[in-house]
C-alpha cells in the first residue's frame, strides 16, 4: 500500500516540476483525473484562497463540468457565507475528513505557504469511504506538490505584469510599447502609424515645492486623463518620468495626429488638485509617423523623440511635428562601416574585463570580456557605437571570433599562471553569431585550441535573441551544450517570451537587467521586478547575477534577497588584461555589505 503511494506521488511531482502559466491547468486536470481513478472517488477540486476578500476560487477540476447551465457553485466562494467544510478549510493545516457518516465523504488537504493557506486540495466520494493515514500523509504531500506550482505561476504571473507595466500610473512601460509598435510597423499592417511623445513641462517645480508624492499623485491624474481621451485600444505607455507615449490604434495622418497632440495638450493643462493645492504643467509633445515594412520602432520613436525635444527647445508648451531637418546625420554610421573592417584585422579593437563578485565574499567568481575601440578621431567607443553596425554590415560573425579568440588566449595565460582556477569567462553572443552555420564548431575549436576545460567559458544570449526562433535557437543552444559551454540569458526581464521556455531551454544562469538594479534601494517597483525574478530562478534551479550594482544600497537590497553575485561599478570597472590578472592574483575584492540581515 505506502509503495503505490510512494509512486503516485512521485509520479504527481514529476509531471508537475516542469509545468509554467501556460501548461499548469492542463497538466493541474490532467493529474487530478489520475487521483480520481487511484483513490476511487468520484470528483476532485483545486481551490486557491484570496484572504484579502476571504474567498476561494476554483482552479481545477475533474471530472469537469460538460454541457452543465449556470455556473459551477464551487467557482467562487466567500468564506462567510460557505457551509461549515468550506469555512473551516479557510486556514485549514491538516488533511482533514468532513461527513464520513454521510451520504458523500470529502477530504481536504491544504495548500501551504509558510504559516499561511493559500488553498485546498480536494476529494470527493458518493458514498462512505475511509482515509487511512498513509493515504493522509500522500494527499498532504501531493497537495505541497499543487502549493510549489501556486507558487512558481503566481511568480511568472507577476513578472510577466511588472514586466509590461508602469507600477505608479498602471499604463504600460517601455518594454510593452516597443513590443505593441513592432507589431504595428510589421509589413502588411495599416499605415501610417501616429506616435505621439509627450513631456511634461518643469515637472521639478511641483516635486520641489509639494515633495515627490505630490508629483508622484500629478503622474497619476495625468495618466487617468490619458487613458480617458484615447481610445479603448490606443497604446499609451509611460516610459519613466514626466515622459508618455501615445500611439493611436487606428491610422492617422500628419495633420490627424498634430490635432490629436493639440487637443491632449489642452486636456492636459488643465489643472489639477492636489493637497489643497490646483496645480497645473504645460505639455510638449512631440508628433511622428512611421509605415509599417519600412520604418523600424526605433526610428518612430526616436523621430517623436527628436520632436519632442524640439518642442522643448522652442521654450515648452509646443506641437512639433517630425521633419527630415531634426534627423541627425548619418555621418557617424558612415564612419563606423567604413573603418570597423580594418581595425579587426589591424589591431584598433582591445578587451576589457568586468569581474563578477560574490557579494557575501568579494570572491571573483567570473570575468565578463567586453570589446573596446579606440577610434583615431571619436576617442574610445563602447560596444553599442559599433555592434549594430558590425551585423548590419555582416561583420558580427568576424567580430564576435576575434573577441572570443582573444578572451580565451588571455583566460588560458591566467590559468597556466595559477590564476582563474575556479573562475568563470563570459562572452557574449550577437544574434547573427548565433545563427551563423559553423558557429557551434568555430567555439568547440577554440576552446580546444586553448585547453579550455567544460563549462570554464559561458556565453551570453539576449532575451530577445531566444524568442525569436525558440525552434532553432533551442537546437543551436543544446549543442553547445555538448560543446562544453555554460549558457546565460542576458538582460533578463526586459521581456516575458522566454519565461514559458525556460525548463526546456539548456540555461544555467540569468542575469537581471542593469536597468531594475540601479535604483534598487530606492525604487520599489524595481524591487517588486528583482524579487519576482529570484522567486523564478530559485523555482527554475538556475544561478543569478545582476547587472549595474553601483551603489551600497542596491548591493546591500541585493544580497538581503538572496541574489549574491553581481557586477558594477561598485564591484569594480572594466579593467585591462593585466588589471585583471593582478586582481584575479589576489583573489578577491573587498566588500562592505557581505553580511546576510535576517528576516
Amino acid at each position: 500500500m505506502q509503495s503505490s503511494l510512494d509512486v503516485v506521488v512521485t509520479g504527481v511531482a514529476t509531471r508537475l516540476m516542469g509545468v509554467d502559466a501556460a501548461s499548469s491547468l492542463k497538466v493541474s486536470v490532467q493529474v487530478m483525473a489520475d487521483l480520481v481513478a487511484h483513490f476511487d472517488v468520484d470528483v476532485s477540486f483545486l481551490c486557491h484562497h484570496d484572504h484579502r476578500i476571504h474567498a476561494t476560487r476554483l482552479i481545477a477540476k475533474w471530472p469537469q463540468r460538460a454541457d452543465v447551465a449556470g455556473a459551477d457553485p464551487l467557482e467562487f466562494i466567500y468564506f462567510a457565507d460557505a457551509d461549515p467544510m468550506f469555512a473551516f478549510a479557510e486556514n485549514l493545516r491538516a488533511p482533514t475528513v468532513f461527513r464520513a457518516e454521510a451520504a458523500s465523504s470529502v477530504v481536504c488537504a491544504p495548500l501551504l505557504s509558510g504559516d499561511v493557506t493559500t488553498g485546498v486540495l480536494g476529494f470527493v466520494k458518493h458514498g462512505a469511504r475511509e482515509w487511512s493515514v498513509s493515504e493522509l500523509n500522500a494527499l498532504m504531500a501531493i497537495a505541497s506538490l499543487f502549493a510549489q506550482v501556486q507558487a512558481r505561476v503566481e511568480a511568472e504571473e507577476q513578472l510577466r505584469y511588472l514586466a509590461e507595466h508602469d507600477d505608479l500610473t498602471g499604463l504600460r512601460n517601455r518594454r510593452a510599447l516597443l513590443a505593441d509598435v513592432d507589431a504595428r510597423l510589421a509589413p502588411g499592417q495599416p499605415s501610417p502609424v501616429a506616435a505621439l511623445f509627450i513631456d511634461l513641462d518643469r515637472l521639478k517645480a511641483i516635486n520641489d515645492y509639494l515633495g515627490h508624492t505630490a508629483g508622484d499623485r500629478f503622474i497619476q491624474a495625468l495618466a487617468d486623463r490619458l487613458e480617458a481621451a484615447t481610445g479603448e485600444h490606443d497604446m499609451i505607455a509611460r516610459l519613466g518620468g514626466d515622459e508618455f507615449v501615445v500611439v493611436p490604434a487606428l491610422p492617422m495622418s500628419t495633420d490627424e495626429a498634430e490635432a490629436l497632440a493639440h487637443q491632449l495638450q489642452s486636456i492636459l493643462r488643465e489643472r489639477v488638485a492636489i493637497d489643497g493645492e490646483l496645480l497645473t504643467r504645460t505639455v510638449s509633445i512631440g508628433v511622428a509617423l512611421g509605415v509599417p515594412g519600412i520604418d523600424t520602432t526605433t526610428d518612430l520613436i526616436r523621430r517623436a523623440d527628436q520632436a519632442v525635444l524640439t518642442a522643448k527647445a522652442a521654450g515648452g508648451n509646443h506641437v512639433s511635428v517630425f521633419s527630415a531637418d531634426m534627423s541627425l546625420t548619418s555621418e557617424y554610421r558612415t564612419d563606423i562601416e567604413l573603418h570597423l573592417q580594418s581595425v579587426i584585422e589591424t589591431g584598433g579593437l582591445f578587451l576589457r574585463y568586468l569581474p563578477e563578485v560574490d557579494m557575501r565574499t568579494g570572491d571573483v567568481v567570473a570575468i565578463e570580456a567586453l570589446v573596446r575601440w579606440q577610434h583615431p578621431t571619436r576617442g574610445l567607443l563602447p560596444p553599442a557605437s559599433f555592434i549594430a553596425v558590425a551585423e548590419s554590415i555582416n561583420l558580427a560573425g568576424e567580430l564576435g571570433r576575434w573577441v572570443m579568440r582573444t578572451a580565451c588566449a588571455d583566460f588560458a595565460h591566467w590559468r597556466s599562471q595559477g590564476l582563474a582556477a575556479d573562475t568563470v569567462l563570459r562572452l557574449n553572443v550577437s544574434p547573427m553569431q548565433l545563427v551563423s552555420e559553423g558557429f557551434v564548431d568555430s567555439v568547440a575549436s577554440t576552446l580546444r585550441e586553448f585547453g579550455l576545460e567544460r563549462g570554464s567559458v559561458c556565453l551570453e544570449i539576449t532575451e530577445s535573441v531566444v524568442v525569436q526562433d525558440i525552434e532553432t535557437t533551442g537546437i543551436t543552444l543544446t549543442a553547445l551544450k555538448q560543446a562544453g559551454v555554460q549558457l546565460a540569458i542576458d538582460d533578463f526581464g526586459t521581456g516575458y517570451s522566454v519565461f514559458a521556455h525556460l525548463k526546456a531551454l539548456p540555461v544555467d544562469l540569468l542575469k537581471i537587467d542593469r536597468g531594475f538594479v540601479t535604483d534598487l534601494g530606492t525604487n520599489p517597483d524595481d524591487l517588486a521586478i528583482v524579487r519576482a525574478i529570484i522567486a523564478l530562478a530559485e523555482a527554475f534551479g538556475l544561478q543569478l547575477v545582476a547587472e549595474g550594482v553601483e551603489t551600497e544600497a542596491a548591493a546591500r537590497t541585493l544580497v538581503l534577497h538572496g541574489c549574491y553575485r553581481a557586477q558594477g561599478f561598485l564591484l569594480s570597472h572594466p579593467l585591462s588584461g593585466e588589471q585583471m590578472a593582478a586582481l584575479l592574483a589576489k583573489g578577491r575584492v573587498p566588500v562592505h555589505f557581505s553580511a546576510t540581515p535576517s528576516v
